[in-house]
């Protein structure tokens, strides 16, 4: 038995998320059937992180156990013309040790969420980035966003259904950058709260927009009350960028 790690990216749309479900084709289901279709395994793939309906990733890390020998080239290629036609793609296979875990080894997390602000409609990048069309200050929206940066509880910032033990996370960067006519939000934690980064995003937004200013970032930040912080970002603009080990 060989473990694998595997290093992925794909476009979220036609899928239901990371995990499996009942309501549709996840990336992980696709996965394993082109293992199975490969080997004739029956396989499990763990990910260093899930990701919701319509959320994208650019270096999504996962990990599987085959026992059919292959070299990195060769798994990488073979699951590449199984995986065919669904828009997941394996960028690089590397042999790992029997303890390396996808997610429990991971010692950090990086997103980027992408907004395309302009008045014209998108045509290349639809599902693929937020559309805002009112004008959008990226340096004001940088300045509320180092609120967040450090431990604190997102309470405020934590989806209702939301699994995790504790609302503490540690955010070792949210940066805001303007290019050109896109927006770009990157954010970095070891772990992060369900939508978390869409909540961060949706309320960076209105700074953006001039409705909010940075302290009422803190004020939501503080009341640890979903309501008291902006809306949630739709699930297009956001990418899982990669995983630290």
């Amino acid at each position: 038995m060989q473990r694998w790690k595997l290093t992925i990216e794909y476009d979220g749309r036609p899928f239901v998320g990371w995990q499996r479900q009942d309501n549709g084709p996840s990336v992980q289901q696709t996965l394993e059937e082109a293992v199975q279709r490969l080997s004739g395994e029956t396989v499990r793939v763990h990910a260093s992180g899930r990701t919701d309906a319509g959320v994208h990733a650019l270096g999504q890390v996962c990990h599987v156990d085959l026992e059919k020998p292959f070299t990195g080239l060769k798994l990488r290629d073979a699951l590449n013309f199984h995986l065919k036609p669904a828009p997941v793609a394996v960028l690089l296979a590397e042999e790992v040790p029997e303890d390396f875990h996808a997610r429990l080894t991971s010692i950090g997390r990086s997103y980027v969420y992408r907004i395309v602000n302009r008045r014209a409609p998108l045509a290349l990048d639809v599902g693929r980035a937020w559309h805002v069309q009112r004008p959008l200050n990226a340096e004001a929206m940088h300045v509320a966003a180092q609120v967040l940066v450090g431990q604190h509880d997102f309470t405020s910032f934590r989806a209702a259904l939301c699994q995790a033990k504790s609302p503490l996370k540690t955010l070792d960067r949210l940066d805001v950058e303007r290019i050109g006519e896109e927006i770009r939000i990157h954010a970095a934690a070891r772990s992060f709260l369900h939508h978390q980064v869409r909540n961060m995003v949706g309320t960076l937004e209105l700074v953006g927009a001039g409705k909010w200013a940075a302290e009422d970032v803190r004020r939501a930040l503080e009341a640890r009350d979903r309501s008291k912080a902006g809306p949630t970002a739709p699930p297009d603009g956001l990418y899982f960028v990669a995983a630290r080990y």
